[in-house]
């Protein structure tokens, strides 16, 4: 892509890596900048910003392979000068060949082809944004996200409060090479996605009509919740008849498992997404209470400090007894 001049330059951030990648990138050309420290995520992109020279700036994971035509894409996707940022998606042959690996990749890669081309969101996975509006925000907030979690969310979140577009390109493809097992998996969606993410909607930015917060999501969710139920107090059949419904409601999902891997790993893969909304609801409800919780100890200081005050001004209003002179008395 440099060669042929579609992109400027390349800058790596070395941010504490452990392997020869940092040596290999600065032999084939790539300006490599050691962060000093271990900055995180959103840290060293912001590092790479500050020094990088082009109009545009294209964000890529460590772990993500873009496709040999993504930059075209992108270039055709930012020549509306109304978008101010536009981001793809993974595809759908992880390389990985992991069950979990698999599922997490095809599960990303449906909501992000499948969902409204006008974002409110961004994905720093494979993301780019104007230089400008970058700086303009404040970039990603580094403070608040020091490891890997819904840092470039936020972002997105900021830059459509000025009222700025975000485009969902699903043709940007790359091609993602982590591997996944249970227990990162885990503890990845629910503690750096799931729990930030809704602290994020409940403290600042509502439920937005987006991805896997869409309505749509949302409906599956209740869907699931309900078979969950079922599967405890109902009549068998009815747990049937639920199964069968989110079945039908996550029909698109269960296709691009079938396609890719057939049809016993798309059932077990919807099994599995029906966990997923599971702990995801879950994680909803705790932030909520957790939100709700601060504004009533809000509320409780607030009142415990007026307090005071109250009784000061209530007897400060009383009238005081006249002092009559004693020669008045007599």
């Amino acid at each position: 892509m440099r060669r042929v001049g579609e992109i400027q330059e390349i800058i790596l951030v070395d941010d504490g890596c452990s392997d020869a990648t940092p040596l290999m990138a600065a032999q084939a050309g790539v300006t490599v900048m050691p962060s000093g420290g271990r900055l995180g995520p959103g840290g060293a992109r912001n590092a790479a910003a500050a020094a990088a020279r082009g109009e545009v700036l294209w964000f890529i994971d460590a772990d993500a392979v873009v496709h040999a035509d993504a930059a075209r894409i992108l270039s055709a996707a930012l020549a509306d000068n109304d978008v101010v940022a536009v981001f793809g998606a993974y595809d759908d042959q992880p390389s990985e060949s992991g069950f979990w690996s698999q599922y997490k990749n095809l599960v990303h890669h449906h909501y992000h082809r499948d969902s409204s081309r006008e974002a409110e969101t961004f994905w720093a996975g494979c993301g780019a944004i104007r230089k400008t509006a970058f700086f303009e925000v404040g970039g990603f907030d580094q403070a608040r996200y020091a490891q890997p979690s819904i840092e470039d969310i936020e972002l997105g979140w900021r830059l459509r409060q000025r009222g700025w577009r975000i485009r969902l390109e699903p043709a940007i493809q790359a091609t993602h090479l982590k591997k996944w097992e249970l227990g990162n998996l885990l503890r990845t969606e629910i503690f750096f996605r799931a729990l930030p993410w809704s602290r994020l909607i409940h403290g600042r930015t509502g439920l937005p009509d987006a991805l896997n917060v869409s309505r749509t999501e949302r409906c599956r969710a209740m869907l699931a919740m309900a078979l969950l139920a079922s599967l405890t107090i109902s009549p068998p059949w009815i747990s049937v008849a639920m199964l069968a419904l989110a079945m039908v409601a996550n029909r698109g999902l269960m296709a691009v498992f079938a396609r890719r891997r057939g049809m016993a790993f798309a059932v077990a893969a919807f099994l599995f997404h029906q966990v997923y909304y599971w702990y995801s609801s879950s994680a909803f409800v705790w932030a909520w209470i957790e939100h709700r919780w601060a504004i009533a100890r809000k509320a409780i200081a607030d009142g415990l400090q007026r307090a005071p005050f109250a009784e000061s001004e209530r007897f400060g209003n009383l009238q005081r007894p006249a002092l009559i002179p004693t020669s008045e008395k007599e």
